[in-house]
């Protein structure tokens, strides 16, 4: 299972012990020195069934600062996979990838049913 994040970030941090108090393994990849690719997360959005604006961190500064919540409306999805491959803060995180389960942000009754 792959558990990507951003070390600083609370709601990482909050994941992180969750998976870690349940004996859950891992394999750790920070977000933003090995930013997932456009093909990456192509595959994941395609993979949890979400729309790719989902996979956005509509909450960081980056976001803002961008506009995006302006932009995205008339991006096209190869555009936004390429916005996000361009800096990890850009992506919700944290995110999941096991096998087909990917799950993006930190809900526990999600991942308490996914990763069960």
């Amino acid at each position: 299972m792959l558990f990507i994040e951003y070390p600083k970030c609370s709601t990482c941090k909050k994941a992180k012990k969750w998976l870690d108090d349940r004996g859950v393994s891992y394999e750790d990849r920070h977000i933003v020195e090995d930013n997932p690719s456009a093909d990456e997360l192509r595959g994941w959005q395609q993979a949890s069934g979400l729309p790719v604006r989902r996979f956005f961190n509509t909450s960081g500064m980056l976001y803002r600062e961008m506009r995006l919540k302006d932009k995205l409306p008339e991006m096209t999805d190869d555009e936004m996979f390429a916005l996000l491959a361009t800096n990890g803060m850009l992506v919700k995180r944290p995110l999941v990838v096991n096998g087909d389960t990917v799950l993006v942000g930190f809900r526990e009754k999600e991942w308490e049913a996914a990763l069960q």
